[in-house]
């Protein structure tokens, strides 16, 4: 095979994994973008203010209906640590942010199948409840108030103006009124577009990487990788070298999908999967972050808690799900190169694209260009960014208002987050 022939087989890989998964994603962002438009930060910040079941419980809800972008979730938990927010509850907002989402769990059922998110959905809450064990047990006090600290300094990661920007409506009124009236209209389309704006780099990138895998990397190196010929050993090697092949793959997010479909097919246990999936919050990328916000000590114990803890949900998956007779007989995620066919797949995609398109005239109409701008911007530079009322703000008022405001606040909102520089002399 020619290297253009070899090139052309792993796009066409990607490309038909894209198609086959168009549709779901902006199901998933738009309903993410309802939910993240009618809850206010506040709300969640007050909610987070201790490590107690509720606490946990809340940081579950709320980080399962947040960003997706892994880079943004991590962005989001240190801006929720300097806002007062439980240390532990705010690493299991991060969790449930990037492994509980709506979008991931469809995506799964349509590339592999629909016991990997119900794998994903149960493995989830377990691995949260492991991490909270463990900073109760073996995470001192002094050093959760170090990375506290370390935090309040405000070093820049990743994602931080996303991370920092509040664009739910500010209006009053009940969860349907909000909703509907043209505020609500707005602040979804700004959220369902900066979600995507915030993720599209990754899920581009696990494309092209599951892509290549998959047409270049032959059966018999992932078949010995993951023992295939001991079934026992395979069981347990599995979650403990899935989290390890994710750290060093550097893609996050939703974009480590298609590649997790290509492990399974390759051979790697059910429960490799899950942990596998569940490891993009220690990719090296955002290791390098965490020593950013919290400081070296903290940054080694939560590789340490994390990876143990995505260890033991792999473990706990796999044998449940065994038990339960829940595993799939057959190793059949969705890979192959296909094409477009006129199938549901199509129809939906021509649907759902509409759907974006109409959410992204909105975008743009009302103002919301600026904010892309402001994605990577300082963590303090726009945090009034959406608080209505605030100077700059971006604020969904409590009445209507037509493009033109939207638009003044965004460009106030811009120069807030990047003043100009004064002049060389």
């Amino acid at each position: 095979m020619s290297v253009l022939d070899a090139l052309g087989h792993a796009l066409g890989v990607a490309g038909s994994m894209t198609w086959e998964i168009t549709w779901s994603l902006i199901l998933g962002f738009g309903l993410s973008a309802i939910v993240q438009a009618v809850v206010r930060r506040e709300t969640i910040v007050r909610l987070l203010g201790g490590s107690s079941p509720a606490a946990l419980a809340a940081a579950t809800g709320f980080g399962a209906a947040s960003s997706s972008c892994s880079y943004a979730a991590v962005a989001l938990a240190r801006s929720l640590v300097r806002k007062g927010a439980s240390f532990t509850a705010a690493m299991a907002f991060e969790i449930a942010s990037t492994n509980l989402v709506i979008e991931l769990g469809i995506i799964l059922a349509l590339l592999i199948s629909w016991q990997f998110t119900l794998a994903e959905f149960v493995g989830g809450p377990i691995m949260i409840v492991a991490m909270a064990l463990a900073f109760r047990l073996f995470v001192r006090a002094t050093l959760i108030d170090e990375a506290r600290r370390q935090a309040e300094q405000g070093r820049a990661g990743s994602m931080e103006g996303h991370a920092a920007m509040d664009m739910s409506v500010q209006s009053e009124g009940g969860f349907w009124r909000r909703l509907v009236s043209l505020d609500g209209y707005t602040a979804v389309s700004h959220i369902f577009v900066m979600e995507w704006a915030a993720v599209i780099r990754d899920v581009i990138i696990g494309l092209l990487i599951a892509g290549a895998v998959g047409a270049w990397v032959p059966a018999s190196f992932w078949q010995h990788l993951f023992l295939t010929g001991h079934p026992l050993a395979a069981r347990l090697w599995g979650p403990v070298i899935g989290p390890v092949i994710s750290l060093l793959s550097f893609v996050c997010s939703i974009g480590n999908v298609p590649l997790a479909a290509v492990l399974w097919n390759g051979g790697i246990s059910f429960g490799g999967v899950i942990a596998f999936i569940f490891a993009d919050l220690i990719i090296i990328p955002i290791l390098v972050i965490y020593r950013k916000y919290y400081g070296t000590k903290m940054m080694l114990v939560l590789l340490g808690i994390f990876y143990a803890t995505m260890v033991i949900a792999g473990y706990i998956v796999e044998f449940l799900f065994g038990a339960l007779g829940l595993i799939p007989a057959h190793r059949a995620a969705r890979i192959a190169e296909e094409g477009i066919r006129w199938n549901y797949t199509t129809i939906l995609n021509i649907i759902f694209l509409l759907l974006a398109a109409a959410l992204l005239v909105r975008f743009f109409i009302s103002g919301g260009g600026p904010m892309l701008k402001m994605m990577g911007g300082s963590p303090d530079g726009h945090s009034g960014h959406a608080m209505s009322g605030s100077p700059g703000g971006h604020g969904h008022g409590a009445h209507d208002h037509g493009a033109g405001d939207h638009s003044a606040h965004a460009r106030a909102a811009s120069e807030q987050a990047f003043p100009a520089s004064p002049e060389a002399p």
